[in-house]
């Protein structure tokens, strides 16, 4: 290791030198580490290689997730939900008893209720987590897909960001098929309402519940509006809004 004292400060590689920043200070360091090709095939790393292709497949898992859910997830999600992804994903995946090491798989996770679990209540955007968003009672059935939030009262039930004045429901059913990537989502209609001290009851059915192989999940989407000369706006780019898996069958 050597510092850097030029006037030019360097980051990155070049050649096989490699520039870097540390408290404050500049150094350099040569280019090192083991070949792609020893890891590849040398039996030294096989625990490597498993463990690289299990990572792999749980990252491709959460890409999965997230194309079934669909345009839902680009109204409620920070930017680290790749990688919260991938945790929540890893562990599912450690529910797999069956295929061997650097085999495990989601999709045989998901088989046991250990793994179902896992995903039950994962908040999309953890800035706006559905539980201290939403003060009110709902029942939900996994047979029709319908959420139903009766008796509500927006201003008393639920902890909205300053500024708005409208709020926005949407369910929807997913069927998630993590051994062949494929997925079929439904939606409910969108529920808008003022929030007010109005008692009102909120009902979002879906057109019909996906079936077939794979996982099903229920989620609720939560967004919140501001009115201004009677046209409605999201808020700060959407960062309030709660998008919640319910169930996982």
């Amino acid at each position: 290791m050597a510092k850097v004292n030029g006037i030019i400060k360097i980051e990155g590689t070049v050649e096989d030198l490699t520039f870097y920043k540390k408290d404050g200070k500049n150094f350099v360091r040569k280019k090192g580490g083991i070949s792609k090709e020893r890891i590849m095939n040398d039996p030294n790393f096989v625990r490597t290689r498993e463990n690289g292709s299990e990572f792999g497949h749980c990252g491709s898992s959460g890409k999965v997730l997230k194309l079934a859910v669909g345009t839902m997830v680009f109204k409620a999600k920070d930017s680290k939900l790749s990688s919260r992804l991938l945790q929540v994903m890893s562990r599912i995946k450690n529910f797999d008893t069956v295929s061997a090491r650097g085999k495990r798989n989601v999709a045989a996770g998901f088989t046991t209720p250990e793994g179902k679990l896992q995903l039950k209540g994962f908040d999309f955007n953890p800035k706006a987590p559905f539980k201290g968003v939403l003060f009110a009672p709902y029942t939900l059935d996994t047979g029709t897909g319908e959420v139903l939030i009766p008796n509500f009262i927006p201003i008393e039930q639920v902890q909205y960001p300053q500024g708005a004045t409208h709020m926005s429901f949407q369910s929807a059913a997913v069927l998630v098929d993590f051994e062949t990537g494929l997925s079929a989502s439904v939606y409910s209609p969108i529920e808008n309402i003022p929030i007010s001290l109005t008692n009102t009851s909120v009902t979002l059915t879906p057109t019909s519940v996906p079936t077939g192989t794979g996982v099903q999940l229920f989620l609720i989407l939560i967004s919140f509006y501001q009115e201004v000369n009677g046209a409605q706006y999201s808020l700060k780019n959407e960062e309030f809004n709660v998008l919640h898996v319910l169930e996982v069958v």
